[in-house]
């Protein structure tokens, strides 16, 4: 390891260096303040006449290849390709003739020592090589603004410093003299130092990643640079793009059904490395098995799977933001992908859970006794006879012969819970929930009610409102103030609307023709939908 002060310039000057981003490292994602923070202090340095700024440390495998010289920048990597977006910005300007510098020169000289090896093909020209999708939008930034890709964060720094430098709060030959004062701590490593170990002690000292980034660099950095490449393409990126880039909860998920124990969230990594130094899995083996999990995660997380009954109902676990439930139902989903479940036998153990969830929290049971249920169900399941054959009817009997704080509460004691609820002083997941159910359980065509919901079209109404009119006491008689405490928040007073502002203090005669249908079906809807498996 060799480390030195220099100019952040002079380690990125020459057209015949390369800076590859390797595949283990997050993609770009330096905001815009970021962005405003670097130039609001290099236009101090001109103003203040400061001879230089001190921008952090870079560190890099150094790997001779050829007449080349590439570096794997391993830390420091936001910070560099924030500046070479500053360097694409200023030589664009220039180029289109928007901003004429001083020095005649000066296009020409970031463009060839800081962005581009001239001699390289068009293709393979640019200097910096961020991961994979950041590389075609930062490759994009060289051709004409309708070529950008617009939803990248390198496209967005870009604009920001492209509009900032016009407003020349310095000259850009300013500009270019203040990022020559940034210094560095250029940090490179030989063929005789660990990149891992490098890492992590970067990492422990304030390096800001989550649990998903340091568990992709503990899987792919010590492998040989092809195998680096192909494993991310083949496994790692597919498995960011089903688990929806939160790799940290789906390896949480994922350690909870290969360990039967729930990680800390600031401790999924730790947990990891133990697990898989544990089983002495090769890289390969294990990421074929998390790619495999992921692909079910894909599932809880609402990806389609054309089962209608099954879609919606993991739908509305997913709005009342069951995430409990996922260790158990990823088991269950390797049982279809074995073809030992049918789609129909998995979609009748997700509504039963779904009842199972719903009941307990009509009947206030304590909510922090789901972790342990969900966490161990399969293997007790399994447990029963060794295998897993019947296995919906080992999973009802298992579920419904729970007691005390783990109980599936029956019809009785749900009936009774939920006719004396105070369902308006839910939280919104479950009061919305138990109105959707009420609406299309049953129907063939769904209405959106979330959606409606969520867009402000629908909202819930009091039938007896709020604020008793004269009419409303006059019609309750002379008990109105104990009928309206009792009965105001019940869900026997409660109904879904898209006119709560036109109905809102009229008269229950007033109200009633408009409602009578909808109480009719509501009512039989209420005794059909929650009933025991």
């Amino acid at each position: 390891m060799k480390g030195e002060e220099c100019r952040l310039i002079e380690h990125m000057e020459g057209s015949k260096k390369c800076f590859v981003i390797p595949v283990y490292l997050r993609n770009y994602d330096r905001k815009k303040e970021n962005c405003k923070q670097l130039y609001d202090d290099l236009v101090k340095v001109i103003k203040n006449n400061r001879k230089s700024h001190f921008f952090g440390s870079l560190v890099s495998v150094y790997e001779p290849s050829g007449r080349n010289t590439k570096f794997l920048v391993i830390d420091g990597q936001q910070r560099l390709t924030t500046v070479s977006l500053l360097f694409l910005a200023m030589y664009n300007l220039i180029k289109n003739n928007v901003i004429i510098p001083q020095d005649e020169s000066l296009g020409k000289q970031i463009y060839e020592d800081f962005l581009v090896d001239k001699y390289q093909p068009q293709e393979t020209r640019m200097k910096l090589k961020p991961v994979k999708n950041d590389r075609k939008a930062f490759g994009k930034l060289f051709d004409s603004a309708d070529e950008h890709i617009k939803g990248s964060n390198l496209t967005v720094n870009y604009n920001y410093f492209y509009d900032r430098i016009q407003k020349q709060e310095i000259t850009i030959d300013e500009l270019f003299n203040a990022i020559c004062s940034l210094e560095i701590i250029n940090i490179t490593l030989t063929g005789d130092d660990d990149p891992q170990l490098i890492f992590e002690s970067l990492n422990s000292t304030g390096l800001d990643l989550s649990e998903g980034d340091k568990i992709r660099n503990f899987i792919l950095m010590g492998l040989p640079a092809k195998e680096q490449e192909e494993y991310y393409e083949k496994y790692w990126n597919r498995i960011e793009e089903y688990t929806e880039y939160d790799v940290s909860a789906f390896v949480r998920d994922y350690l909870s059904v290969k360990q039967l124990m729930i990680p800390i969230q600031k401790k999924v990594y730790i947990n990891f490395k133990e697990y898989v130094e544990q089983q002495s899995l090769n890289a390969e083996q294990l990421l074929k098995d998390l790619l495999a999990y992921a692909k079910r995660y894909s599932i809880l997380l609402n990806k389609k799977t054309g089962n209608k009954v099954l879609d919606s109902c993991i739908y509305r676990l997913n709005r009342l933001e069951t995430t409990v439930t996922r260790p158990f139902f990823l088991e269950v989903l390797r049982l279809f992908d074995e073809e030992i479940l049918t789609v129909s036998q998995v979609a009748d153990i997700f509504l039963i859970t779904e009842n199972y969830l719903f009941r307990r929290s009509i009947c206030d049971l304590p909510t922090n006794a789901l972790n342990k249920i969900f966490l161990m169900l399969h293997r007790e399941i399994i447990r029963y006879d060794g295998t897993d054959s019947n296995y919906v009817e080992k999973f009802k009997y298992a579920i419904l012969s729970k007691k005390e704080k783990a109980s599936f509460p029956d019809d009785d004691k749900f009936i009774v819970n939920f006719s004396n609820k105070q369902t308006y002083q839910m939280n919104s997941k479950n009061k919305i929930y138990i109105l959707e159910r009420l609406e299309n359980f049953g129907t063939a065509e769904d209405k959106d009610v979330y959606s409606h919901f969520d867009d402000g079209i629908y909202s819930v109404e009091h039938i007896m409102p709020q604020h008793l009119t004269p009419s409303w006491i006059k019609a309750l008689g002379d008990d109105y103030d104990k009928i309206h405490e009792n009965w105001l928040h019940r869900i026997a007073n409660l109904t879904l609307t898209a006119y709560n502002s036109k109905y809102s203090n009229s008269t229950f005669e007033e109200k009633k023709n408009f409602y009578e249908q909808k109480f009719r079906i509501f009512q039989a809807k209420s005794l059909l939908f929650f009933t025991s498996p």
